[in-house]
């Protein structure tokens, strides 16, 4: 009856399904991200399958990976249930897998399925053109208030935004079931020129790709924006990668290797040929990309091949004159191979790259980077491993760079019981390691200069319950900035889930961080003194009927150091109208905020169009609402409408700078047609 039921309701709960997970895992992974960082890739990988399900019985451990929330424990144990036991004939027998419990089955079923994909064996070009599916979407959105830097300035010389104030993404997808996809991304930000001044060619970043899988022993191909992902991203790793969180099974990655890019992120991709031949056992993966970044140098004024580049911008904006000038102002290669060697159980790989600038770095003369990257050259080399034994998983990685320092972190997953995991992991990254595509877990930004242990504990007393916990203690044995000495920290985190027949949803949460700072005082020398940030949230979340929802969060933090003594406070209520059979569905919001300064603001995830998500920091006091819907023109076209307005209540202006806001009001609406086809 469970798994008839699951099927029948496949086709109308796969959009909610889908929106349920994503939402999860950024909520997870919120604090540490940060709130501008684009989640469009997991999205888009998350819809790809809902499109084009896994067929099961002859999925490959990296296609499972890339659903993000199997642990690489439920990974292994699919994998060897069907190897061991043959197909599946049902997906109900899904839960007599060891570690797929309901939640999990839950989660999983959207996106596979037992029937046969396309594929390229008998393919030809009306197969293509037939069986193809094709994806169009364009977005348009605005800040409706006035910024300061859309004001002519009186000397035009004077730093002011060079475009319009508009926002757009226009975005095309082509898939033939899980063997070829081809992008397009164009997207132009608030404030850049669009077909004028510097931007003659219209949107501001052009992204596209053509991805094969499956082509004889080449297992995947790329041509175009690209990203990798090995290991447990110390060594190379672009693209999008998670951190400490809630979800404490994401703390080991998962190895997938090559994928296409997707993202508006103008920064984490690589851009040129990469390709995976299958060689009986051994996956060997070849690339090379070559691209211009955004560059800011010693002496703008005179720029030669020697001239230093003092930094380099990741933001992607392009919209003063300033900005304008380092657009594409340094070139990059890259070029390498990894190597990964594959049984049963056992996996372990091996990289060597090479990147190289058309311009030499100058780190600066301050003692906290006296230890990074110098040169026009760096190489570096990895060797990363994975072993599944019986209810134990151990994964690691260690890395060089050349001329520079080691890296190196090992971890454990076991599973105590059926209702019990524990997660370990250890780190040591050296003060001069050096990678530019560095994305392993730390409590800092780059793993480099720090050494740590992290502990985490997932329990399920009752198919109801689940209780996650860690402890991760820190030190960063070299200066960073704002800390003028070597330092330490530690966090806890512990959070509690009560479901109820998938109607009612409760959740309790507490995070605490204590990291070594800079005093404020006005001294000579600065000395360290401990911070302390402390986190407690209650989240209750009920199905009134099959149409509508409701969500109401309150959460309070509390900030201290020296003298200061902060508490927050992000109350909300959400309700969410998504009928089973309907051409509308929608959801709204109602928020009030106090939070004194930066220093004790409180993260919230919100709902938006799709493809677009974001999790504001809320600082100051006020009010926020937004209200999101989307309509569905026919079959395949749909159309979404966002308005979202905070209102604050302790202050006349908003923003600095460019994006000053002569008011107390900041609201913005987006418009959103896709077309599938």
């Amino acid at each position: 009856m469970f798994g008839m039921l699951v099927l029948c309701g496949r086709y109308v709960q796969a959009q909610t399904e889908t929106d349920q997970v994503i939402e999860q895992i950024l909520e997870s992974v919120a604090e540490d991200a940060g709130e501008y960082f684009d989640y469009t890739e997991l999205a888009e990988r998350l819809n790809y399958y809902l499109r084009n399900p896994i067929n099961i019985n002859k999925a490959t451990a990296t296609q499972l990976k890339e659903l993000v929330f199997l642990t690489p424990a439920q990974i292994n144990n699919l994998l060897l249930h069907i190897s061991e036991n043959g197909p599946l004939l049902e997906l109900v027998e899904l839960q007599s897998i060891d570690g797929f419990n309901p939640e999990v089955v839950k989660r999983l079923l959207p996106f596979i399925t037992i029937s046969a994909s396309n594929s390229l064996a008998d393919a030809n070009l009306k197969d293509f053109a037939a069986k193809g599916h094709n994806d169009l979407m364009l977005r348009y959105g605005r800040l409706i208030e006035n910024q300061q830097g859309f004001n002519t300035p009186d000397d035009p010389d004077k730093s002011h935004y060079l475009g319009s104030p508009e926002r757009l993404l226009l975005r095309y997808r082509y898939t033939y079931g899980q063997n070829i996809s081809a992008s397009l991304t164009m997207d132009k930000d608030a404030g850049e020129a669009f077909f004028s001044g510097g931007q003659r060619y219209g949107f501001d970043f052009y992204s596209g790709n053509v991805f094969f899988r499956n082509v004889g022993k080449i297992s995947k191909i790329a041509v175009g924006d690209y990203a990798l992902q090995f290991g447990q991203g110390l060594t190379l790793w672009s693209g999008l990668s998670f951190g400490k969180g809630a979800a404490i099974s994401t703390v080991p990655k998962q190895n997938i290797g090559l994928r296409p890019y997707s993202s508006t992120n103008e920064s984490l991709f690589l851009r040129g040929l990469a390709a995976t031949i299958n060689l009986q056992k051994f996956n060997v993966t070849p690339f090379v990309s070559y691209r211009d970044l955004d560059a800011s140098y010693t002496n703008p004024a005179l720029i030669t091949d020697e001239t230093e580049v003092s930094s380099v911008s990741e933001t992607g904006f392009h919209r003063t004159a300033s900005e304008v000038s380092k657009k594409g102002s340094l070139s990059q290669m890259v070029y390498g191979m990894a190597v990964q060697y594959s049984e049963k159980r056992f996996n372990v790989g091996a990289i060597a790259y090479q990147t190289n600038f058309g311009h030499p770095f100058e780190p600066g003369n301050l003692p906290y980077n006296q230890y990074e990257f110098a040169g026009k050259s760096l190489t570096n080399t990895g060797v990363y491993y994975d072993y599944n034994w019986k209810n134990l998983y151990f994964f690691g990685e260690g890395a060089h760079s050349l001329d520079g320092g080691f890296a190196y972190l090992n971890g454990a997953i076991a599973s105590l019981s059926p209702k019990a995991s524990l997660v370990l992991l250890q780190r040591n990254y050296q003060n001069d390691y050096q990678s530019f595509f560095n994305q392993a877990i730390a409590e800092s930004t780059n793993a480099v200069n720090e050494k740590g242990f992290y502990s985490g504990l997932i329990l399920n007393p009752t198919s109801q319950i689940e209780i996650s916990s860690y402890a991760d203690f820190f030190r960063f044995p070299w200066l960073k900035f704002g800390v003028d000495a070597p330092s330490k920290g530690y966090e806890f985190f512990s959070q509690l889930t009560y479901s109820y027949k998938k109607k009612l949803k409760a959740t309790l949460r507490y995070k605490f961080k204590n990291k070594q700072e800079n005093d404020d005082l006005n001294n000579t020398i600065n000395y360290l003194e401990d911070v302390e940030k402390a986190n407690y949230r209650a989240e209750l979340s009920y199905k009134l009927n099959d149409s509508y929802q409701v969500r109401t969060r309150g959460e309070v933090s509390n900030y201290q150091k020296t003298e200061t003594n902060e508490f927050g406070l992000l109350v909300y209520q959400d309700l969410i109208y998504n009928p089973p059979v309907s051409k509308f569905s929608g959801n709204m919001r109602l928020a009030y905020f106090n939070t004194p300064s930066f220093s004790s603001r409180i993260y919230a995830y919100e709902n938006d169009v799709l493809f677009s998500y974001s999790i504001p920091g809320f600082q100051d006091q006020g009010f926020r609402y937004y209200v999101n819907g989307r309509y569905t023109l026919k079959r395949g076209l749909d159309v979404w409408l966002r308005y979202a307005v905070t209102k604050y209540t302790n202050r006349n202006t908003i923003g600095s700078g460019l994006d000053l806001i002569d008011g107390s009001v900041r609201s913005d609406f987006k418009i959103q047609l896709r077309y599938q086809f």
